[in-house]
């Protein structure tokens, strides 16, 4: 998966005006912020310099992670016809580059940030789109911490924005998201214990509000990543999306590879009930010579299982199996 080319290219303009050791430290100051785990204030990217870094490391990694949501809920939910958009903590628009990119019946959105030359930046980029009615777009700057409610639209994302905010804030905010919310929520966060966290702390607040799971749980019961975290701190419920790296993307993170992997936790609801998928893949399949091994996600809870070549169907099934995907009908 790559950006939008538009994008891609907007986003090599900008940093054309910008000397090369100045993004350097820029993408490594803000490296270290995310890897301490800093909560976000107005003070966490305080240069154009830590914009544009952010906008050529974390804008591919970001629209990765979000279209590989929006994907699953498109696949889950085929007639899901989405027209207006609310993009909470939208940074420089990844999210709604994504929406766009997946529901091109779109016709609105809205997005809310609280940096303003994050803005304006984001506005910069969005005026490159392919996608008509994304460059016509409303940015608010907001604080979502301070902002009571939303308009309604029919689908409210938020991504990579309530890790770092305390959790009685993350209440109020999922709280008036849920309800500006028309037909679906989608929050993505990043795929590391403190990610997978907020997620399931949204899970049970938006399950005890009302809301149908879509993706990617099988079911609304009780997580039982949770329960097996309890005794085993290494798990927890995430998942990866590749995306390719430009040269310059290579060069800011000290990287070789022309991809990266991202890590991401996720959940989607819907205000009426959606189908389901029988079980979800937790992990990379064990592949062995004649037998696969998949642990998933089921209503039952986690469970370990062996398909061997002896049942042709499910064999050909698991061939082409990854982490992430269902499992059954």
């Amino acid at each position: 998966m790559q950006l939008p080319l538009p994008l891609r290219q907007a986003i090599e303009t900008e940093t054309t005006h910008q000397n090369l050791p100045g993004l350097l430290q820029a993408a490594t100051e803000l490296s270290d912020r995310y890897r301490n785990q800093q909560t976000a204030t107005d003070r966490f990217m305080t240069t154009d310099a830590h914009r544009l870094a952010y906008a050529t490391v974390r804008m591919p990694a970001t629209f990765a992670a979000v279209s590989a949501a929006l994907a699953e809920v498109q696949r889950l939910v085929p007639g899901l016809h989405l027209e207006s958009v609310l993009d909470l903590g939208a940074g420089t628009g990844a999210a709604s580059w994504a929406v766009a990119e997946t529901f091109d019946q779109a016709r609105q959105f809205t997005l809310m940030e609280q940096d303003g030359r994050l803005i304006e930046l984001g506005q910069r980029l969005i005026q490159t789109a392919a996608h008509q009615l994304l460059k016509t777009a409303v940015w608010q700057r907001a604080n979502l911490r301070t902002t009571d409610e939303f308009a309604p639209h029919d689908l409210v994302i938020c991504s990579y924005a309530l890790n770092e905010i305390e959790p009685s804030a993350v209440r109020r905010i999922l709280k008036s998201a849920w309800q500006s919310a028309r037909q679906m929520l989608i929050i993505v966060e990043p795929g590391t214990m403190k990610g997978f966290e907020v997620i399931n702390r949204a899970r049970t607040q938006l399950i005890e509000a009302g809301a149908f799971i879509a993706a990617p749980c099988p079911h609304h019961g009780t997580c039982p990543m949770t329960e097996t975290a309890q005794t085993e701190s290494t798990d927890w419920c995430h998942f990866a999306a590749r995306f390719e790296r430009s040269a310059l993307h290579r060069r800011l993170k000290g990287g070789t590879l022309g991809y990266e992997d991202e890590k991401f936790s996720y959940l989607a609801v819907a205000k009426h009930p959606v189908p389901h998928d029988a079980a979800r893949v937790l992990r990379h399949p064990k592949r062995h010579s004649g037998y696969t091994q998949l642990q998933l996600c089921t209503p039952d809870g986690m469970h370990n299982i062996t398909v061997t070549k002896r049942d042709k169907e499910a064999w050909k099934q698991v061939r082409k199996t990854d982490w992430g995907d269902s499992w059954g009908k």
